[in-house]
């Protein structure tokens, strides 16, 4: 059954390309899971309003605009302050401000809002939802207190807009079980289930290319381990890094590269940071994705790391540390594992994998797609847009 709602509010941190000069707040891979949530929406018949409450990054004065992205999508930002020493904090309260006002003016009761869980808008949502009853579907990728410690009232504050929610949206099964204390309405999505075609590309080098893509954050820690790994793998393979860090988790790993370059029979190279069809050429271009984080994390218990499904949906087998947020997921069978965060267990895991046996990851990702189609129309249901 399709429902007729006309539209749906969907608040997170969003700057679109054609906007990309204001150097707006954002991450990629919020952006990119938030747009596959936005195309599945569209196909149930539904209007999408993105709510945007990003400042800018750089040093000047941007006016609010309404941008339409498609014929049914359209993306609304407040005006903001110049990102500087004076006026930064200033910018980030104002954002925070205009939320909650828009929310108020502009909501009905029982009226669908979905909200990507951020800490910098959970005080907005929190207040807004107080006073105008809509209907509150929170997407929830991680509990943020678990990768870095905050203050005693903000990760209070925390769980009492988990509390407040009447339906979610989780990475995984494991934050089901552990904020949807009532058992309210919930859907699964670790990431986003878009298949990407065959590019037929590949590097025909004869090697084995091995691929991780993603953050360079040492407390995460998943390309630097993969690094070390690189050091115990044979000739005939190439391990490439990509992604994004600060300027100096960047420095650091490339220092480390240069290290390991240096004793090992294996090739490394860090090929910076890649996005959209460059990105996804490059994927496929490459035989085995890595998920190497620091398994000690307390987010590891609740958070999927999205990386497995781009990898997965451009044809890719996965290599991922053993942790019970990915063994528990639906593509859990599918992944190779090793259990000790060594360099030596992460190449023996590399090594182990047979690229000549059948495989086709791409299915089963569609299967994910279809699933979560029929999951999210069920949130909808039973709400007034």
């Amino acid at each position: 059954m399709i429902i007729d709602l006309k539209q749906i509010k969907y608040v997170g941190f969003y700057n679109p390309i054609i906007n990309k000069d204001e150097n707006r707040n954002t991450l990629l891979s919020a952006t990119n899971k938030m747009d596959y949530i936005i195309s599945k929406i569209n196909q149930l018949g539904n209007n999408v309003e993105i709510l945007s409450p990003s400042w800018t990054y750089n040093n000047k004065f941007y006016k609010g605009k309404l941008i339409q992205l498609e014929e049914n999508v359209s993306v609304k930002l407040p005006p903001t302050f110049p990102w500087n020493k004076c006026l930064k904090y200033l910018s980030i309260l104002f954002s925070e401000i205009w939320l909650f006002l828009y929310l108020i003016f502009n909501t009905r009761r029982n009226e669908v809002v979905m909200v990507y869980h951020s800490l910098f808008i959970m005080y907005p949502i929190y207040y807004a939802k107080k006073i105008k009853k809509f209907k509150l579907i929170l997407e929830v990728e991680e509990i943020y207190q678990d990768v870095k410690k905050y203050s005693k009232k903000i990760s209070k504050f925390e769980y009492k807009v988990f509390k407040i929610a009447d339906k979610y949206i989780f990475s995984t099964e494991l934050l089901n079980q552990k904020l949807n204390i009532n058992k309210k309405p919930y859907s699964i999505i670790s990431g986003t289930y878009q298949v990407e075609k065959d590019r037929k590309s590949k590097f025909n080098d004869g090697k084995i290319h091995v691929v991780y893509a993603g953050t360079f954050d040492p407390r995460k820690g998943g390309a630097l381990a993969a690094t070390a790994a690189a050091a115990y793998l044979p000739k005939d393979y190439h391990l490439h890094i990509i992604g994004f860090g600060s300027k100096d988790d960047t420095s650091m790993l490339l220092k480390k590269i240069d290290e390991i370059s240096k004793k090992t029979e294996a090739t490394v190279t860090y090929d910076g940071l890649l996005s959209g069809e460059e990105y996804i050429r490059f994927l496929q271009n490459c035989d085995i994705g890595l998920s190497t984080q620091i398994p000690e994390g307390a987010y590891n218990e609740t958070s999927f790391p999205s990386k497995i499904l781009s990898y997965m949906a451009n044809g890719l087998r996965v290599v991922s540390i053993r942790i019970i947020a990915v063994e528990m997921s639906d593509v859990g069978q599918a992944i190779y594992y090793y259990d000790e965060p060594s360099p030596e267990a992460i190449s023996n895991a590399i090594i182990s994998v047979d690229i000549l046996e059948p495989y086709d990851s791409r299915e089963l990702i569609r299967r994910l797609d279809e699933n979560f189609v029929k999951n999210i129309n069920k949130l909808l249901e039973g709400s007034d847009g």
